[in-house]
């Protein structure tokens, strides 16, 4: 007999069934040999363990105890006690300079004169027209008991006379105007002007200043009105004489705070009998506002500063990747103060003889084992002065 004959649409079905299992054992066979060719190795891995950090290079420092003066801490300007841009009146032609550049001058001291002569021509004329009111009242005056002369012609020669002897007042005060004095003792800069030279009103001939003694202005907020107070000693420092310092005291204190910045403007007066400070000079100073404190300092380089608080890393003894004895470090939270410099105290979280981290903290971890070198140490200065090269 003949075997039936298959329909084509089974035998298709057989083929598409054979393919996909052979598909499958090879996708099977493939994640065997994955399995075999990477598993081990983290197997391995697993039961070696994670690889231990090298020992970290650091410099450290031990904390211990300073005298710390209270202090603020301000900038500010240098500014004279009596100073002024001299300066003329009125418009000319300058006459006589009567000073040198860098001199000294006497309170009235003439400074400058300009030209005068038709001022001095117009004065003369006016205190003859004084004469002759002058005579003229006198004469009247006489007659005026014997009714020689009524009293309203008295009375005119009267305000003849006072009407001449003001123009002659006005003339006068004229014609000092055309004369320029020192409104006050003190110390005169450089010469701008010469003789001949055309001058107008409000021209700048020389300035005057006082230097001996000096102003200090500066400003400090309002939450430490409380630590200045008149009479307090002040030791100010400029660049142009470094490693100088002049001391002085706070004189004024202004009677209100700017609605703005919501500071209070201080005033100290200084002795400047040397005349090394001058005017304009910017300038940073130092207030001592109360007794010496006993506190820890350290670097402000050892102190991670957090918004969620302050850090430093606490050196202590430990076991290294090997198992034997060695450096680690711990993050311990400190409560800090006040900087000075270099230097910041520390109130909470140390005591005295803690070895802290003082660089190189970014490469360590809690627990992390350290190797010390202090052959290089940060700037530990409480009154550092930049070098400029």
């Amino acid at each position: 007999m003949n075997k039936p004959e298959r329909p084509p649409e089974l035998g298709q079905r057989g083929r598409k069934r054979r393919l996909w299992l052979v598909l499958t054992l090879v996708t099977l066979s493939s994640v065997v040999v994955f399995a075999a060719v990477f598993a081990f190795p983290i197997f391995a891995f697993i039961k070696t363990g994670f690889p231990q950090q090298a020992p970290v290079t650091v410099s450290t420092i031990a904390a211990q105890y300073e005298n710390w003066l209270p202090d603020v801490r301000v900038v500010g300007s240098l500014k004279p006690v009596r100073g002024a841009d001299l300066s003329v009146e009125v418009p000319g032609i300058v006459d006589e300079v009567n000073f040198d550049s860098g001199g000294d001058v006497a309170q009235g001291a003439r400074i400058l004169h300009l030209r005068d002569a038709d001022i001095l021509a117009k004065l003369h004329t006016l205190q003859a027209a004084v004469d002759l009111a002058q005579a003229n009242y006198s004469r009247d005056k006489e007659l005026l008991p014997f009714q020689l002369v009524s009293q309203a012609q008295f009375d005119t020669d009267q305000a003849n006379l006072d009407s001449a002897k003001a123009q002659v007042a006005e003339q006068a005060a004229i014609l000092e105007k055309y004369t320029l004095k020192a409104p006050f003792a003190g110390h005169l800069g450089v010469r701008s002007v010469n003789s001949g030279q055309y001058l107008a009103p409000g021209t700048s001939v020389v300035t005057l200043q006082a230097l001996d003694p000096i102003f200090f202005d500066f400003f400090v907020p309002q939450q430490q009105l409380s630590d200045i107070k008149v009479g307090q000693n002040i030791s100010v420092t400029v660049d142009a004489y470094p490693g100088t310092t002049f001391t002085g005291k706070v004189t004024t204190l202004d009677p209100k705070v700017d609605s703005v910045t919501r500071n209070v403007a201080v005033r100290a007066t200084l002795p400047n009998p040397q005349r090394k400070l001058l005017p304009g000079m910017y300038a940073t100073a130092q207030i001592s506002t109360g007794a010496p404190q006993r506190l820890i300092t350290v670097p402000q380089t050892s102190i991670i500063f957090n918004p969620y608080g302050n850090m430093v890393f606490l050196v202590q003894d430990g076991t290294g990747n090997d198992g034997k004895k060695a450096l680690t470090v711990k993050q311990t939270v400190v409560t800090t103060g006040q900087t000075r410099g270099d230097q910041i105290a520390v109130t909470g979280g140390l005591k005295e003889g803690d070895t802290i981290v003082t660089a190189g903290q970014l490469k360590l971890l809690n627990g992390s084992t350290i190797n010390v070198d202090n052959t290089i140490q940060p700037a530990d200065d409480p009154n550092p002065h930049p070098l400029e090269r």
